[in-house]
């Protein structure tokens, strides 16, 4: 877990930390779209929150899960339908994990005696 404080360079901390991550475990060829997703991810917590935020990956049967937590309940705004993105100045983070992760998602979830919620998305390693 890589606790990110709310400051807009904390999305190229996450970027690099997690570029690093998976070059140490023998998997850089996910490193592009991984980091292109968890900066979706990670931005949606600085931007739109006001209290601590997290990104979190796991690694489990060649799926690599890549999520960020913040302190806010409220469910993500639905992405926006690729018709409406083309002069759409927000909703694209969303639509673009939706495009390049296999599967995404969301749950509420509490941390240090913060709600929250948790945005997820899986990549598998093929």
């Amino acid at each position: 877990m890589l606790y990110i404080p709310q400051d807009p360079r904390a999305v190229t901390i996450s970027r690099r930390t997690l570029r690093l991550i998976l070059t140490m475990h023998g998997l850089a060829h996910l490193a592009d779209t991984a980091e292109l997703l968890a900066t979706e991810l990670v931005s949606n917590a600085v931007r739109h929150t006001k209290g601590p935020a997290a990104l979190r990956v796991y690694w489990s049967a060649g799926v690599l899960r890549i999520g960020a937590w913040d302190a806010d309940p409220e469910p993500p705004e639905p992405p926006n339908h690729p018709a409406q993105l083309a002069d759409a100045e927000q909703g694209r983070g969303l639509a673009l994990i939706r495009a390049c992760a296999d599967v995404w998602g969301w749950q509420p979830l509490a941390r240090n005696g913060s709600r929250g919620k948790f945005v997820w998305c899986d990549l598998a390693a093929v």
